[in-house]
C-alpha cells in the first residue's frame, strides 16, 4: 500500500482522539537513529518515538532476547503467576533508584497508568487527600494521570478535585515576573499561600513533578529547586514524587533527572523508553507506600515476560554501550550548537536542556517573548521535507523539542543542525508551503 493510501486509510478509520501528527509520513522501518518511510525515505530522527527508542531502533540484542522468549514462555500474568524475568526486573530498578530504605516496584504498560498508580495509592497509603502538582506538567491520559497533569492537553477534562496545581520555575519565562531567586519566591508561595489557604500541608499526601518538565516545554529548573523542594517536602513531612517517563533512563546524562543533584526521592515513576520498546512501566518507591492492600492497582498484562526481558536487556545495553555517557557529552554538544544557531536566527529565543532532553523555543520577537507557534509548527514540516524528525511541545505549542536516541553521534549532530539551518532560513525567505504546515498542526 502507497503511503498517500495508507495515509487516507488513517483518515477514515483512526479516531483523532490518539493523533497527535506533524507531517504526512507513514513509517515502514527504522534501524538506529534512521527512520524509513512507505516511499523508502531514510530521515534522521530527534524524537526517538516520543522519547521511547533510547537505545534506537531495532537493537539487535533486544529482537535477539524477545525471540527466545517468546518461544519459551510467550505470556504469564504476573498477577497470579510470577516468573523470573519480572523480579530481576524488580531487583535491578531498586539497585539503580536511590534510598536507604526498604523499597518496592510496581509494573504497568504506560507512563499514564504508572502515575495511575500514584494518584490512587500514595493518598491512599499515607492517610492524606490532597495532592500538589505543577501547571505545566504531562502525567498522562488516564483519570487520575490527566488529574495530576497542568497541560492544556488535558484541560478539557474535569479530574479528582484534591489536587492543587503550583507554579513550575521558568527561568525563561518566570512565574513570579523576575529570575532572581525564583526557587525562594516559589517556596514562598507554597508556604505562605497554598499551605495556608487551599493545601494545608498535614493533609498533603506527595508532591509531584518532572525534573525536566517535557511536554510542558522542556522545561529545566534553577539548580537550587529540587534540592530545595526536598528539604520543603521533609520539613512537611510531605512524599516527593518524580516523574521520569521522558527524561529517565539515562537521558539526561545520568540515570534520572534529580541524580543531577543528589535528591532522594519516595517514588520515582518510569515509563517510555523502558521496555527498549515494548509498552512497560514501573513505579518504584518507599514499600509503605505501595503496600496498601491486595489488588488495589493491576493490569492483566503488568510486567508480563516479553516487556520485563526487554527491558532488563534495554538496561543492560544502556549501561555497556555507556549510553549515559554519551547522552551527557553530546547534549553538550548539542545545546553548544543550537546556541550558534540562535545567533543566526532571530526567532530563537532560548535554548535549554540537560544530556539529551534538549528544548529550542522560538518566539516572534526576543523582548517580548510573544511565542511564534506557527512558525514552530512550520520549521517542524520544512525539516521533515528535508529528511530531519522532531516534534514540537510546551503549553504554548513553541518549543522544538529534541530527545534522539542516546547512541546519536556529533556527525549526526552536525547534520541536524545544518538541516535546522535550512529550514530557518526557508522560513526567513518565505519558502515553507504554510497550508501544507497548517493541515499538520500537532497540537
Amino acid at each position: 500500500m502507497r503511503q498517500d493510501q495508507l495515509l487516507t486509510a488513517d483518515e477514515q478509520m483512526i479516531s483523532t482522539a490518539m493523533k497527535i501528527r506533524f507531517f504526512p509520513i507513514t513509517v515502514a522501518a527504522a534501524k538506529g537513529t534512521r527512520v524509513t518511510d512507505e516511499q523508502g525515505h531514510v530521515f534522521l530522527d530527534l524524537s526517538a518515538g516520543w522519547a521511547v527508542a533510547n537505545i534506537g531502533y531495532g537493537h539487535p540484542r533486544i529482537a535477539r532476547k524477545l525471540q527466545v522468549q517468546y518461544e519459551q514462555l510467550s505470556f504469564t500474568s504476573q498477577l497470579t503467576v510470577p516468573e523470573k524475568n519480572m523480579l530481576a526486573l524488580a531487583k535491578k530498578l531498586l539497585e539503580i533508584t536511590p534510598g536507604a530504605f526498604d523499597k518496592k516496584v510496581w509494573f504497568g504498560h504506560s507512563g499514564s497508568d504508572a502515575n495511575d498508580c500514584i494518584a490512587k495509592l500514595i493518598p491512599l497509603a499515607r492517610k492524606k487527600s490532597r495532592m500538589i502538582s505543577f501547571m505545566g506538567s504531562y502525567h498522562g491520559q488516564t483519570m487520575g494521570a490527566l488529574s495530576l497533569s497542568g497541560h492544556p492537553a488535558q484541560a478539557k477534562f474535569i479530574g479528582s478535585g484534591n489536587v492543587t496545581k503550583i507554579p513550575y520555575p521558568n527561568p525563561y519565562r518566570p512565574p513570579f515576573g523576575e529570575t532572581q531567586a525564583l526557587t525562594s519566591q516559589l517556596l514562598s508561595y507554597v508556604e505562605n499561600e497554598v499551605f495556608t489557604t487551599v493545601c494545608p500541608p498535614d493533609d498533603t499526601a506527595a508532591i509531584i513533578l518532572e525534573g525536566i518538565q517535557s511536554d510542558g516545554g522542556v522545561i529545566v529548573p534553577p539548580d537550587d529547586f529540587l534540592p530545595a523542594l526536598e528539604k520543603l517536602c521533609r520539613r512537611y513531612d510531605i512524599a516527593l514524587i518524580f516523574d521520569e517517563v521522558k527524561v529517565g533512563m539515562g537521558r539526561t546524562g545520568r540515570w534520572f533527572s534529580f541524580d543531577h543533584f543528589g535528591v532522594v526521592p519516595d517514588a520515582v515513576v518510569l515509563g517510555k523508553s523502558l521496555g527498549g520498546g515494548l509498552p512497560a512501566s514501573a513505579v518504584v518507591a518507599r514499600q509503605e507506600l505501595l503496600d496498601v492492600g491486595i489488588g488495589t492497582h493491576l493490569y492483566t498484562a503488568s510486567g508480563n515476560p516479553l516487556s520485563a526481558c526487554a527491558a532488563l536487556e534495554n538496561i543492560a545495553i544502556i549501561e555497556q554501550e555507556r549510553l549515559i555517557e554519551n547522552a551527557r557529552e553530546n547534549g553538550k554538544y548539542f545545546r553548544e550548537m543550537l546556541d550558534q544557531l540562535k545567533e543566526k536566527h532571530e526567532w530563537i529565543g532560548d535554548v535549554r536542556g540537560r544530556g539529551l532532553a534538549v528544548g529550542d523555543e522560538l518566539v516572534e520577537d526576543r523582548e517580548h517573548k510573544t511565542p511564534a507557534a506557527e512558525k514552530t509548527a512550520a520549521i517542524c514540516y520544512r525539516c521533515y521535507e528535508l529528511g530531519l524528525l522532531l516534534f514540537y511541545v510546551g503549553t504554548r505549542s513553541n518549543v522544538l523539542e529534541i530527545t534522539p536516541p542516546l547512541t546519536i553521534s556529533k556527525e549526526e549532530i552536525d547534520l541536524a543542525v545544518s538541516i535546522l539551518d535550512q529550514a530557518f532560513t526557508d522560513l526567513r525567505e518565505n519558502r515553507i508551503d504554510m497550508e501544507k504546515v497548517r493541515q499538520y498542526a500537532g497540537w
